[in-house]
Formats: C-alpha cells, structure tokens, sequence
C-alpha cells in the first residue's frame, strides 16, 4: 500500500464516517472515531453489497465503483450498516435485566 493509497482511504473513511455518523446516530464520534468507523464501514461494504452497489446503482448514474465518489458511496452504506447493527445491539444489551415496578431485581 502507497502512502497515496493510504491518504486516500482515511480520507474516504474520513467523509463516509462523518456522514453516517450524523446520519444514523445524530452526531460524530470525533475525527479519529469518524474515520474508523469510515474505515470499518468501507471494509463491509465492499465486502456485502461492494459490486451489486456498483452495477446496480453506481453505473446507471455513470459513476464507476472505483472512483474515489463511488468508494465513498459504498463505504457510507456499510458504515450506515455498521452504526445501525451497533445500535441495535447496544439497546438490546442496554435494557437487559428484569424489573418490577420500575425497578431493577
């Protein structure tokens, strides 16, 4: 990997990070939080929904899958999908536990 491969993976993990952060959870993790969540979110797209995205979506409006636009389209969706699991875990973890009353047993 080149430093240049490398910039621009933070940078795309940088803005797809940013915006499903604020999309999905209503705020930022923080710049170090963004990008790897950007990252990460890069990492599952590609790997669950990189290439129908790219055909399906991505070519009809004439925007190839390896351009840098088409990275961050598909790196945002699997941060979406990332911060959504995440939250939906987080509250089935959360409210865990009985309770009676209002109150914890």
């Amino acid at each position: 990997m080149t430093l240049d491969n490398l910039l621009v993976l933070i940078v795309v993990g940088l803005i797809a990070g940013f915006l499903a952060s604020h999309l999905v959870a209503g705020h930022g993790y923080g710049l170090v939080g963004d990008i790897i969540v950007g990252i990460l979110g890069a990492v599952i797209g590609f790997i669950l929904i990189g290439e129908w995205v790219a055909v399906h979506v991505l070519a009809p409006l004439g925007i190839s899958g390896a351009s840098v636009l088409g990275q961050i389209l598909i790196a945002f969706v699997g941060a979406a999908i990332l911060l959504a699991v995440l939250r939906l875990v987080g509250r089935a973890g959360a409210g865990g536990g009985r309770f009676y009353n209002g109150r914890r047993l």
